[in-house]
């Protein structure tokens, strides 16, 4: 009852938006920013989702982008100080990079007049009405805890709930790839037989998870299954386990379902994609930003978005394959 209502609320909000006379934005462009993570195709398919919500509004609004060459603090925080230099930005559409470090950025751009919306992660502990954080607008994301728990619980059932796995990780401090960790750990917990070797931070570069994978092959001669995290934490984990002439034998469970971790599943080395809706992430950002901007008080301090579990028993489903993360030329 409590999603349903939820999903209700969020009906009415945007419901709200669209009754909203067009001619109240004559003279007023609503500026939005939008500050991914990095480069990738999950962020790729939310800044679709951005697109089309501002397309669907037909609002006058600026939509202001900037990606940083990194998923690091360091790159993002720059691209967040030159979006608020600009000193009309209305809504920052954010993923921040690090729950921490990215707190006092944010908090200035807040201080300044800007609206923040976080997307995908979060910053201080996502509680944005009883937690240390609370000045964002709202949190829209997955239960990454949830997807790390499935996700150790469809390897065990995969491998007959005994064997050594291995987890790829981005980096330390990043909310929700610890929280994706955190669950694993919870869910191989559950399987007495199950033991995890190692947890390797490959900070998001496909060729060090590569690496880094290949590593540990060498080493764990009976490793059964590996979890990667992310995009290119599965992908690089896919591709060791592929060059090392494993695939079949060694089961690797993807967060994230790019189009290369859909190949590699009809490829037999990953055996199921956690998928996320970063287009419903992005658009309900805008939408939730146009209700605030429309006088809506009650925006929801988090928003849930689900998953869609992807095998080779669904993959060739319609109603499931749309959740691939298909973003075109």
């Amino acid at each position: 009852m409590k999603k349903l209502g939820l999903l209700a609320f969020v009906i009415i909000l945007i419901l709200s938006v669209s009754v909203v006379p067009a001619f109240s934005q004559d003279d007023d462009t609503i500026v939005i920013g939008f500050l991914p993570g990095v480069v990738d195709p999950f962020y790729q398919l939310m800044e679709i989702g951005v697109n089309q919500a501002i397309a669907d509004s037909g609002l006058n609004i600026e939509l202001v982008v900037q990606i940083p060459e990194s998923f690091s603090p360091t790159t993002q925080t720059p691209l967040l100080d030159a979006m608020v230099a600009r000193g009309d930005l209305d809504y920052l559409i954010v993923a921040a990079t690090d729950k921490e470090q990215m707190v006092a950025p944010l908090q200035l751009a807040h201080d300044a007049g800007v609206e923040i919306i976080s997307v995908d992660t979060f910053i201080g502990d996502g509680d944005y009405v009883n937690g240390p954080i609370t000045f964002p607008l709202s949190y829209i994301g997955s239960d990454n805890a949830e997807g790390g728990r499935i996700a150790a619980r469809a390897l065990a059932a995969n491998v007959g709930e005994e064997g050594k796995v291995y987890v790829q990780n981005v980096n330390p401090g990043i909310s929700t790839t610890d929280q994706r960790e955190e669950g694993f750990r919870e869910g191989i917990a559950e399987f007495p037989n199950m033991e995890i070797v190692g947890v390797d931070y490959n900070e998001d570069n496909e060729n060090l998870s590569v690496q880094q994978t290949a590593a540990v092959l060498e080493r764990e001669a009976d490793l059964v299954g590996i979890f990667g995290t992310n995009v290119f934490s599965a992908n690089g984990a896919g591709i060791a386990v592929g060059n090392a002439g494993l695939s079949g034998a060694i089961d690797v469970i993807a967060f994230d379902a790019t189009s290369f971790a859909a190949e590699q599943m009809r490829a037999g080395v990953v055996s199921m994609m956690i998928a996320q809706k970063p287009f419903d992430m992005g658009y309900l950002a805008v939408e939730m930003a146009l209700a605030h901007n429309a006088g809506v008080t009650s925006v929801p301090k988090r928003i849930p978005t689900g998953y869609a579990v992807i095998t080779m028993d669904n993959i060739d489903d319609p109603a499931i394959a749309r959740f691939i993360y298909e973003v075109g030329e």
